[in-house]
C-alpha cells in the first residue's frame, strides 16, 4: 500500500507518493470514493440484472422450457434442469475460474463482458429459488441481507483494524462447508444442512468486510494506473458473490418453502 509523504502541500495538507508523483491525500480520499461508487454500482446492477433474469425465466413459458423441464415421479410432477439449465448453471464457475487466471491479460471490454455474463447466468439458477421459496420469504430475507451487507461492507471500509489475517481463515471455512454440503447429499441430515447454513452466513458475512478493506488496498496499490476500471469489476463480482451466497444461506435458515 502506499506510504504518505511527510511533506504538506501549499495548503498544510499531506500528500502521498506514488513512484515519481506525489497527489493531495483530499484528491486521494475523492478518487477513493469515486472508485468504491463504481464498485457499488456495478455491484447493485448486476444483483438487478440476476434478478430480472430470474423472474423472466420463471414467468416466460418459452424461456422457462430451455432451461427446466417437468418430470413425473411417484410423488407427483418434479421440476429439473434441460441440459442448457446444467450450462447455465455451471458456466458461471467456469467463467470465474477462467477470468482469475486471464485477468491481467484480458482488456477492460472483456472483463465488462464476462462480468454482466456471469451475473446473467446466474439469474437462471436463482430461478430454482423462485420455485422453491415463498415471494414473501424472499423479499424479507432479500432486505435482510441488504441491510447486513450494508453494515458489513461500511465496517469493512470504515476499521482501522487490518482483517487480512481472516483471509485465510475464511477460505478455509469456505472450503469446509463446500465438503460438508457434498457429505449432506448423500446422508441428508437436518442437522447438518442447519450448521452448514449458519456457518455460510458467517463466512460471507466476514468475507464481506474483508473483500471491501482489499479493494480499498488495490485501489490504493494501482493508483495513477490504467488498471482501476478492471479492479473495480473484479471487486464488484467479489461483493457480489459474497451478497448472493449470504443471500441464499439465510433463506436456507429463515425462508419459507412453497
Amino acid at each position: 500500500m502506499a506510504q504518505w509523504d511527510n511533506n504538506a502541500n501549499a495548503y498544510g495538507q499531506p500528500r502521498q507518493a506514488y513512484g515519481a508523483t506525489t497527489v493531495d491525500r483530499a484528491t486521494f480520499d475523492a478518487g477513493l470514493r469515486t472508485h468504491m461508487l463504481r464498485v457499488y454500482n456495478y455491484m447493485a446492477s448486476g444483483l438487478a440484472l440476476s434478478g430480472i433474469v430470474a423472474i423472466l425465466v420463471h414467468q416466460v413459458p418459452a424461456l422457462n422450457a430451455l432451461f427446466f423441464s417437468v418430470t413425473q415421479t411417484a410423488r407427483g410432477p418434479a421440476m429439473g434442469l434441460t441440459l442448457l439449465g446444467w450450462v447455465a448453471v455451471l458456466a458461471p464457475i467456469g467463467l470465474i475460474l477462467w477470468a482469475s487466471f486471464r485477468s491481467h491479460a484480458m482488456s477492460v471490454r472483456t472483463v465488462q463482458a464476462v462480468y454482466w455474463g456471469i451475473v446473467a447466468l446466474n439469474g437462471v439458477g436463482f430461478t430454482i429459488l423462485l420455485y422453491r421459496y415463498t415471494g414473501v420469504s424472499l423479499a424479507r430475507t432479500f432486505f435482510i441481507t441488504a441491510a447486513a451487507f450494508g453494515a458489513l461492507s461500511l465496517y469493512g471500509y470504515t476499521t482501522k483494524r487490518d482483517l487480512s489475517g481472516m483471509g485465510t481463515f475464511l477460505f478455509m471455512g469456505l472450503i469446509g462447508i463446500l465438503i460438508a454440503g457434498v457429505v449432506n447429499i448423500f446422508v441428508q441430515s437436518s442437522m447438518l444442512h442447519f450448521i452448514i447454513a449458519s456457518a455460510g452466513v458467517l463466512i460471507f458475512a466476514g468475507l464481506t468486510a474483508y473483500d471491501t478493506q482489499r479493494i480499498k488496498e488495490q485501489y490504493s496499490e494501482s493508483y495513477g494506473t490504467d488498471v482501476q476500471e478492471k479492479i473495480a469489476i473484479f471487486g464488484a463480482l467479489s461483493l457480489y458473490l459474497d451478497f448472493v451466497n449470504m443471500f441464499q444461506f439465510l433463506l436456507a435458515l429463515i425462508g419459507d418453502r412453497e
